[in-house]
């Protein structure tokens, strides 16, 4: 079969992508996140541009339509402006932008059938008119499945974990299959102006979805709502608080109610009182608006007591009855005597923990009011429990859970009584309103051909069906803050989600809050966000999707598809045992629905690919599992992919270095590689892409995954020779410097390029069947890194031959000495190797001599009034240093002006600046790393405004007076 190199395996707009991905981070409505919470997503800004750089060839396999380097390296750059276009998150549905990426993508198919039409073995394989359809075996969150139907893919999820599938299924399955539907609901089709109503895409999905939301929590405040009440603010309430008395006689409605877990004392003067474990006093740090919970001690009793504005002790507010002592965890709030984290685990275990009732948030005039608790407010929260909530057990040991050492055993008991029985009461409204859809959608003309359904097929069952599946969604949503550990967050003055890290940890202080109301953490407030999502969640008239509940292991889905996935990271995040959570309430609401995607109690533990020790005896075992899981997952994926496309894995992994019993040291990622060449895989890319939120995955102390690596691979040739470690080097040598020039053409940032060069590197070696050392051993994964960086170093320095011989000087002096001064004898015994004097480089202005001493000049040391044009001996190390210095001061349009005067001379700075990085970083010398990586990420947009700057010269012989 002739396959041809894809964009991706050569170049990529690495810097681009990443600062999209890096801002869609920061947005929060309307991604897939909003219809269901999954760990670890990745962007769909990297998802797109990764796709469609797989699947549009690289301008360097068409010679007959770019017959040179220089028309291939623009036409290039014509595809990193569409990838550019097509990765911002305004344009995630720009129908334009969409069909332009899309044409791409047809092209080159197009192309790939031409080229193999007289090959009756690939003639099943290509299809003009039908592009290959997409595959992901670890779908996860969706994400890369929605991006790939996006493109205009037919797309296919599969995952072992059903809440994955789930998250799937609503994502691009349901969307394709409903959509241009008019809403079944009776509002709709009482309306007057039915005709002119919006029904295209999803819309009328959306409005069902938020009408039977709203039919649905109606039902349940008649069923709830004595254990809801609202606050009526009297005279005495509002006697000592003027925030409340414009609202004597009215009654609030309440948005959460704060809560502190109890102990016993420890001190036997107060030992049967239950003291507050509260972790701060503050419920609103809002400048101008601060309220605070101030405890009133008598005697063996207290009572809270809700203040405004500052208190008086603004530390020990914030403290809460926490203890600054180490050991410690909090001090009785009566005696001041501590409470270990010993005592504490133990009177949990025991039962004896409880809770009290710091502090109510009600609704006011567009702000929040905190009130002091009562006895009665307290007393509505004490209320029976259903029988049937979930009552599962938790695992005994988990990734990331802390609860089970405070006698949290089941899944219940993350739960207060009231939220137990109040998403019981929504649990149970789920299934009595899906058969109001159906009885609305048959009272309404819903048909079978509504939906393309076979005949036999029943088009009301199965709406019915997708709005019970995205209700019970959103029930399952709402629990991530509905339960008894989340947190009140006081500068937002809102809950928080009980997932804001991939784990389960302890919470002594909580927010429960009012399931009945619209505010944050409600149920009307996830199904608002559930219709949201689809403003960009929705990938528009495509072809309909399929997701399935399989092992990536065994998985037969992907025959002759496209395939990216990301699978899960060894030990960083163990989704079966957190998406528990929402599986035991999302089976109770909907396992009638779906009972193939609900047989099992929990979500299926024993196949999932995550090295947990717990589960596997050892450390040893965990490791051992997982490798040859992921092994056989990536064999299965290099037997069933498409033959002409590559195959990009998304990879993070702890980067802690392990010893195997040589001592060989080696790290994950080295091991995980391995696994994807023992797998039959050979690696043509690897890109680093900055698709986490940089803050830690489980706790402190465990590795940040800020950034994870796309690798790119192909099924390695059947062919494929052995060959020396010399001829392995010879390769590397004649097939780096290429590489190294089309992702410095690409503006790769200096801090990718080390790991973006191991791709072409990898793909050298996994070229060949072996790699022999000289004593006939086959060389390591981790000796081919060593001898791929090594490559790479010398590939930069013989960049130096470009730089004139000042800057050749400056290099070799800075790579010992940095911007710290040197002897002048060791400098002017370089400088007479070099040809030139330590005069000559004064007047080069590259660095400062005296008292036998030297030193580079450093860049806010240079002047300000540099012309490039005036200097006589110009140098790329002045270049380089100069554009930092106008960079910093003066930002992009100072440094485009310099840059507009240097003319071609900027581009050989922009190659010194890589040269200085990898110096830097060798040298551990960081804020200078980030000065050289920064220019270069600026450089397009520096660029730009060069030439934009007019080359006409104002007729006026006044130049200096104008502005």
């Amino acid at each position: 079969m002739k396959y041809t190199k894809k964009l991706i395996e050569v170049a990529l707009p690495l810097e681009l992508i990443n600062q999209a991905a890096t801002y869609e981070k920061l947005v929060k409505v309307g991604k897939p996140t909003s219809v269901h919470l999954w760990w670890a997503r990745r962007p769909l800004a990297s998802a797109r541009a990764v796709i469609f750089a797989q699947m549009v060839d690289d301008p360097s396999q068409h010679p007959d339509l770019f017959p040179t380097i220089k028309c291939q390296d623009k036409e290039r750059k014509r595809l990193f402006k569409l990838i550019s276009e097509l990765v911002k998150w305004e344009n995630t549905n720009n129908r334009t932008v969409l069909k332009a990426a899309s044409d791409e993508i047809w092209q080159s198919w197009r192309y790939a059938c031409a080229k193999n039409a007289d090959d009756p073995k690939a003639k099943e394989l290509f299809d003009r008119n039908i592009l290959p359809a997409f595959h992901d075996p670890f779908a996860g969150g969706g994400a890369l499945p929605l991006e790939g139907q996006r493109l205009g893919l037919r797309s296919f999820a599969s995952d072992l974990n059903p809440v994955a599938v789930l998250i799937n299924k609503a994502l691009i399955e349901f969307p394709q299959k409903f959509a241009n539907l008019r809403p079944v609901n009776p509002t709709f089709h009482s309306s007057n102006d039915l005709i002119s109503r919006d029904c295209s895409g999803p819309s009328g999905l959306v409005e069902d979805i938020r009408f039977y939301g709203e039919l649905m929590r109606a039902k349940a405040s008649e069923r709830l709502g004595h254990l809801y009440p609202k606050v009526k603010i009297t005279k005495e309430m509002a006697e000592l608080r003027d925030d409340l008395k414009g609202y004597v006689g009215r009654e609030l409605t309440v948005i959460s109610w704060l809560w502190a877990r109890t102990a016993k004392s420890p001190n036997p003067a107060f030992a049967n009182v239950d003291v507050p474990l509260a972790s701060t006093f503050m419920l609103s740090t809002k400048a101008g608006k601060e309220n605070y919970v101030e405890p009133e001690i008598s005697g063996s009793k207290y009572k809270f007591t809700v203040k405004t504005g500052k208190p008086l002790d603004q530390a020990a507010t914030t403290r809460g009855t926490k203890s600054g002592t180490s050991g410690s965890s909090f001090l009785c709030l009566l005696s001041g005597t501590p409470m270990t984290f010993e005592y504490l685990r133990s009177e949990a275990k025991e039962g004896r923990i409880g809770s009290r009732l710091m502090a109510v948030v009600v609704e006011g005039d567009r702000s929040r009011l905190y009130l002091s608790p009562t006895d009665e407010i307290e007393a509505v929260a004490q209320c029976e429990v259903l029988s049937d909530v979930p009552d599962t057990e938790l695992p005994i040991k988990a990734l990331g859970f802390r609860v089970q050492e405070y006698g949290m055993e089941r899944w219940r008991d993350l739960f207060t009584s009231r939220q137990l029985m109040g998403l019981a009461t929504f649990s149970d409204l789920i299934v009595e309103i899906k058969e109001r859809v159906r009885l609305d959608a048959l009272l309404n003309g819903f048909n079978n051909s509504d939906i393309g359904l076979e005949k036999g097929g029943d088009g009301a069952i199965a709406y019915s069906e997708a709005i019970a599946v995205y209700l019970a969604l959103a029930l399952s949503r709402t629990t991530d803050w509905s339960n008894s550990l989340s947190r009140w967050e006081s500068k937002a003055q809102v809950p928080q989600q009980l997932f804001g890290r991939h784990a389960i940890p302890m919470v002594w202080d909580f927010s429960e809050t009012n399931l009945l109301c619209d505010s944050t953490g409600s149920f009307i407030a996830s199904v608002e966000n559930v219709c949201k999502s689809f403003n960009k969640s929705f990938a528009g008239h495509v072809l309909p999707a399929s997701v399935y509940q399989a092992d990536a292991q065994t998985q037969e889905i992907s025959k002759n598809k496209v395939i990216s996935t990301d699978p899960p990271y060894y030990d960083n995040i163990g989704y079966a045992d957190l998406s528990d959570f929402f599986y035991v309430w999302l089976r109770r609401s909907i396992k009638t629905i779906l009972p193939e995607l609900f047989t099992t109690m929990t979500v299926p533990k024993s196949e999932e690919l995550v090295a947990t020790p717990y589960r596997h005896g050892s450390k040893e075992g965990a490791e051992l599992f997982f490798l040859d899981g992921m092994t056989h997952a990536m064999s299965r994926l290099s037997e069933l992919s498409h033959p002409f496309f590559p195959i990009t894995i998304y990879y993070a992994f702890k980067q802690a270095e392990t010893k195997d019993d040589s001592g060989t040291s080696s790290t994950g990622w080295e091991t995980f590689l391995q696994a994807v060449i023992d797998a039959g895989l050979s690696i043509t890319g690897t890109w680093p892409m900055r698709t986490e939120m940089a803050s830690r995955m489980i706790s402190a102390g465990t590795n940040a995954l800020a950034s994870s690596i796309v690798l790119v691979c192909r099924p390695s040739s059947e062919v494929s020779n052995t060959v020396t470690r010399r001829e392995f080097v010879t390769a590397l040598k004649a097939e780096m410097p290429l590489a190294l020039a089309h992702l410095q053409e690409g503006n790769i940032a200096p801090v990718d390029l080390a790991q973006a060069a191991i791709g072409p590197g990898m793909a050298v070696f996994t070229r060949y069947k072996k790699v022999l050392d000289s004593d006939g051993n086959a060389l390591s994964v981790k000796a081919a890194l060593e001898l791929i960086n090594d490559t790479l170093d010398e590939a930069l320095a013989e960049q130096e031959g470009d730089f004139d011989a000042d800057s050749r000087w400056a290099l070799t002096w800075f790579e010992q000495f940095g911007f710290s001064e040197g002897d002048y004898g060791v400098a002017e015994q370089l400088s007479t190797s070099k040809n030139i004097s330590v005069a000559g480089l004064v007047e080069a202005k590259i660095l400062v001599s005296g008292a036998g001493k030297v030193r580079l000049l450093k860049p806010a040391e240079l002047d300000s009034g540099w012309d490039p044009l005036a200097d006589k001996r110009l140098t790329a190390w002045e270049i380089v240093h100069q554009l930092i210095r106008s960079l910093e001061v003066s930002g992009e349009g100072a440094a485009a002006t310099l840059v507009k005067g240097l003319g071609d001379h900027a581009e050989v700075a922009r190659e010194l600046c890589y040269r200085l990085y990898t110096l830097c970083e060798r040298k551990k010398r960081a804020n200078d790393a980030m000065a050289y990586n920064g220019l270069v990420q600026s450089w397009p947009e520096i660029s730009r405004l060069a030439k934009s700057i007019s080359d006409v010269v104002p007729e006026t012989n006044d130049l200096f007076n104008q502005e």
